[in-house]
């Protein structure tokens, strides 16, 4: 399959949907700008990965859908993401497009939180958006992608945690492709001013099995000083979604960021996820379990930027793949000069369950101070012969004895990730993927 090299928008689109999302005017510019640079710049070039002939421009962009009035009536396509019995108080569901259902504990409202679609958060809180967006983690001008993202965008929330506030109950959100042939060009922006603290869990999901389509995604994570951000997902994308997914978190002075990804999709996906550990005593720990199948293509990367002194970062990916499934894992610790005292440590382990299923990880460190501690390790394999002997020998059957070899590779790190909402989806799905 050839992909178009022209984008198959112009001008006129990009002033269109801006004046439809009732943007303010600097916005407009950035969309103007941004789609100017998209013309010039070349495609990204992950590490062993070809993308240039993935689908990134065959899409529909503009989407609506319909407003969900209670989570009583939920679609049976979004029931099994929550807890009937524990409805977050805090939550927001995009459909399509479209802001379909949106609430927030009055609460919290109270201490000043703000969580809103990135649209309304535009106008409302114009000037505290416009600080932060695409100005410190993504910036439009990386390559292609990025420039379309901003030109594009037709989705995300906004989040902001005042200074001192604690957040104890999650806030999250879902995402959902329901329009087989539209695409996604989400964004999502978190600050967490001085002192705060907050949990974050979202959901992408789509059906799209056979219509083709894209997901270009963005998520910056600022944590300010001494704030604390814990930061979920479960990505579940069809196989008919190319996806192009970017999170990037700036920590400041003694600021935590841990991440914890579940990467399910079942089409070709790059997912970027990067730490810059601007701040002394600044920590990030990034937890990611993926489970492959099918004819995909995937490439995880996960970066720690040790820039702070005294700077703390730990890299911990597992993934299973089955059938024809292609995977490469990227585990990088970048220690800057002067950064003294970092300590980066990363491990990648891929468990493969066909001939057909290739898994390649990559453990790298690169080093410009010498007052450092780093490590990593790395392994690439199938399934044991002898774990599988042993317990088949007790009467557990072949079937039964893979799948719980399966859920004893990956256990480890789902259960230390640090939100139980995304333990128990990724639990869901992980079986799904491998029954």
């Amino acid at each position: 399959m050839t992909v178009l090299t022209e984008i198959p928008y112009n001008k006129e689109n990009i002033a269109e949907l801006s004046k439809d999302k009732n943007e303010p005017k600097w916005m407009s510019d950035f969309r103007s700008e941004a789609f100017d640079l998209a013309e010039k710049l070349d495609m990204p070039k992950p590490d062993k990965t070809n993308i240039n002939r993935w689908n990134f421009t065959e899409f529909k962009h503009r989407s609506q859908g319909e407003k969900i009035e209670s989570l009583a009536q939920l679609p049976e396509a979004l029931e099994a993401y929550f807890d009937q019995d524990n409805v977050p108080e805090n939550l927001i569901i995009q459909r399509n497009e479209t802001l379909a259902y949106a609430t927030l504990s009055d609460d919290l409202k109270e201490q000043g939180v703000i969580f809103t679609d990135i649209f309304t958060a535009m106008n409302e809180h114009e000037e505290l958006v416009k600080k932060y967006f695409m100005k410190d983690a993504v910036t439009i001008d990386e390559h292609r992608l990025t420039a379309l993202h901003a030109a594009l965008l037709n989705g995300g929330v906004f989040i902001y945690v005042p200074k001192n506030v604690q957040i104890d109950e999650p806030i999250q959100t879902v995402f959902w492709q329901e329009d087989p042939e539209a695409a996604l060009f989400n964004h999502v922006l978190i600050v967490a001013d001085e002192n705060s603290s907050l949990t974050y869990v979202e959901n992408y999901i789509s059906d799209n099995d056979e219509q083709e389509t894209i997901s270009n995604i963005i998520a910056e994570v600022i944590a300010l000083d001494h704030a604390k951000i814990a930061f979920g997902s479960v990505d579940n994308f069809a196989a008919g979604t190319t996806s192009y997914i970017n999170r990037r978190g700036v920590a400041y002075e003694h600021a935590v960021i841990d991440w914890a990804l579940g990467q399910m999709n079942d089409g070709n996906t790059v997912s970027e996820n990067t730490t810059h550990l601007v701040g002394n005593h600044s920590v990030s720990h990034a937890k990611t379990v993926t489970a492959g199948r099918g004819n995909n293509i995937q490439n995880f990367t996960a970066t720690t930027l040790h820039i702070g002194k005294d700077t703390d970062g730990d890299i911990l990916q597992r993934g299973v793949l089955k059938e024809n499934t292609t995977a490469i894992f990227n585990a990088i610790g970048k220690i800057e000069d002067k950064a003294t005292r970092a300590n980066a440590v990363q491990e990648s382990r891929v468990l493969m369950l066909s001939e057909k299923a290739r898994g390649d990880a990559n453990p790298i460190l690169l080093i410009d101070e010498d007052d450092v501690t780093a490590g990593h390790a790395a392994s690439v394999g199938q399934i044991d012969d002898m774990q599988l002997y042993y317990l088949m020998s007790r009467g557990i059957s072949r079937e039964r004895a893979e799948r719980l070899i399966i859920h004893g590779f990956l256990e480890p790190v789902v259960d230390l990730l640090p939100i139980e909402t995304v333990k128990n989806q990724l639990r869901r799905v992980i079986e799904g993927k491998i029954d």
